[in-house]
């Protein structure tokens, strides 16, 4: 059977898109629903960070209800990133050999971190579970300080606007949720995430709340997760963290 067709909500000055989504969820929302705003007033990151909201980038969140078995869902940031990725592709001139991705789910242009992307889920007093998607990418303006260098597509030669940004990314998350059906796709969507992925094969750093680890990126499992070789031999597989290129 064919998904409904997206619906889009789009507002002006918001604490944040994904908290946005989430009280439409709680009130009865179906999902498949869009909300994108101007600015964000309290936009957030992983852990909790700041996310930097000025007018002239793209905040957007996507509310989806039960899009998969939960025990498949490990994998939809996967396919979350390579939409994003798809469509941050349509505005970058030059080409797309610079742009990559950054596990779990970041994206960066010649290095440098130009997307993020923040996935929440919550279960609803009605038994549905609602996960919001949100997705924020630097587009005219990006943070001056921050965890890693970061860059904008202005300065990157592109002149889109987050409206055509958003059209594009509309097609391409329609597309990459297709694809990875539920969670029945991961294989394809896996190998297509590895083909862009950065700095497998490299040594990196990863910070955890508790303690740093060494290794080399060996490429990530059938869940996402990040297999990092240590030097003892050993293969760790590391579900959230902070990763630094060596």
């Amino acid at each position: 059977m064919k998904e409904p067709e997206f619906r889009h909500v789009e507002l002006g000055d918001v604490s944040s898109t994904n908290v946005e989504c989430m009280e439409r969820a709680r009130a009865g929302d179906p999902g498949r629903l869009w909300v994108t705003a101007s600015r964000q007033t309290g936009g957030r990151g992983r852990r909790g960070r700041t996310w930097i909201s000025e007018p002239g980038n793209l905040y957007a969140s996507l509310l989806l209800i039960d899009p998969a078995p939960w025990e498949n869902m490990a994998s939809l940031p996967l396919a979350v990133t390579l939409a994003v990725h798809a469509a941050v592709a349509t505005q970058l001139p030059g080409g797309t050999d610079r742009l990559r991705i950054k596990w779990p789910n970041d994206l960066l242009i010649a290095g440098c971190k130009t997307a993020g992307i923040l996935i929440e889920a919550e279960q609803l007093n009605d038994g549905r579970r609602a996960v919001v998607i949100g997705c924020g990418v630097n587009i005219a303006h990006k943070p001056e300080a921050g965890l890693y260098p970061a860059t904008c597509l202005a300065d990157q030669g592109s002149s889109g606007t987050p409206q055509e940004l958003f059209a594009h990314l509309v097609v391409c998350m329609d597309k990459a949720l297709s694809d990875w059906n539920r969670g029945r796709g991961l294989p394809v969507v896996r190998d297509a995430w590895i083909e862009r992925a950065d700095g497998i094969g490299k040594p990196v750093t990863v910070n955890l709340p508790d303690r740093q680890i060494h290794g080399l990126f060996d490429g990530i499992d059938s869940e996402g997760r990040l297999m990092l070789a240590t030097a003892d031999g050993q293969k760790q597989m590391i579900a959230s963290g902070d990763v630094f290129f060596s």
